[in-house]
């Protein structure tokens, strides 16, 4: 989420209050019948503000995505509520020096690398270097694939993914790989040619996301944002049966920016190909497509399970 700023959020968190005694620590009755862990969430300035999403939206603990240079504010809200959030960091792998600053986030807590989104290409060697680091240090890289434009100007990312990642699959068979965003969630449809960044209509099956996920152990789904949404949302007989089948390598995640986890402030960013979403609280609606599509330990492996397995962490 490189273009997102969250000036709206941080407007919105000058008003919240102290952060109380209820927001440090974990919902005892699980508004969703499980606990849930967000995968995909970037942090907010304040640390009532990342609060006051989670409680919202009925979030147990979330994954920190952070850029460089904010390990004060990663301890700051570890401190306010133990246990409840783990942290991923990202620097720009077109930098000499991203080798080094990601090895060091590594030795100071963060649990993987993420969410890596510049405009690069998937088979790059900007990437490259960080698909071989990330294996060396045995932790998981989550990456934004994009081939369209959300408004004018805004540039790809990660780009190559249909025609290139395979490869990178195949070639680094020890990184742990989290696929996430636009490219990758309209590929799990075989008719997906890059033609919008958000398709709609019935999945055509056989699509190379859905195929790959099966085949390379080593690569795995993040749920989060429109794009994941939009995917599980399109066809509700294709993702009953791409969830069950897929159970062992998805995770929730929201990616939202709404402020209150019910809807307020401003949600996806004002991204104006996400509009669908508009005034929606982004973690909300897709634990509600996961909680009508299959059965309750499935769900509870996609919320819960999985991300504490690829963390190696107690649940």
């Amino acid at each position: 989420m490189h273009r997102r700023t969250f000036l709206q959020s941080i407007a919105a968190a000058a008003v919240l209050p102290a952060v109380p005694a209820a927001f440090a620590r974990q919902a005892g009755s699980p508004e969703w019948g499980a606990p849930v862990f967000d995968l995909h969430f970037h942090m907010r300035p304040q640390v009532a503000s990342n609060l006051a999403h989670l409680d919202g939206a009925g979030v147990t603990k979330a994954n920190l995505l952070t850029r460089n240079g904010t390990l004060d504010q990663v301890k700051a809200l570890q401190a306010a509520a133990p246990g409840r959030f783990t942290w991923f960091n990202s620097y720009d792998v077109s930098q000499p020096d991203a080798e080094q600053v990601l090895t060091q986030a590594i030795k100071q807590g963060a649990q993987g690398f993420g969410e890596i989104k510049y405009h690069v290409a998937a088979d790059g060697p900007e990437l490259r270097r960080a698909y071989a680091l990330a294996a060396e240090l045995r932790v998981p890289i989550l990456v934004h694939f994009q081939e369209v434009d959300h408004f004018p100007n805004e540039g790809t990312w990660s780009t190559g993914y249909a025609k290139t990642f395979e490869s990178i699959l195949k070639a680094y068979p020890k990184t742990t790989f989290i696929g996430h965003a636009d490219a990758f969630w309209a590929n799990v449809s075989a008719d997906y040619h890059n033609e919008a960044a958000y398709p709609s209509g019935p999945i055509a099956r056989g699509g190379l996301t859905d195929k790959w996920l099966g085949d390379y152990p080593n690569l795995f789904g993040d749920l989060s944002a429109n794009s994941g949404n939009n995917a599980m949302s399109r066809d509700a007989s294709f993702t009953a049966d791409f969830l069950t089948r897929h159970q062992d390598k998805l995770f929730f995640g929201s990616d939202c920016t709404c402020s209150d986890g019910h809807g307020g402030g401003v949600s996806q960013a004002n991204n104006p190909a996400a509009s669908r979403l508009a005034g929606k609280c982004v973690a909300r609606e897709t634990l509600t497509v996961l909680k009508k599509s299959v059965p309750a330990p499935v769900f509870k492996k996609i919320t819960w399970d999985n991300i504490h397995k690829l963390l190696q962490i107690p649940a």
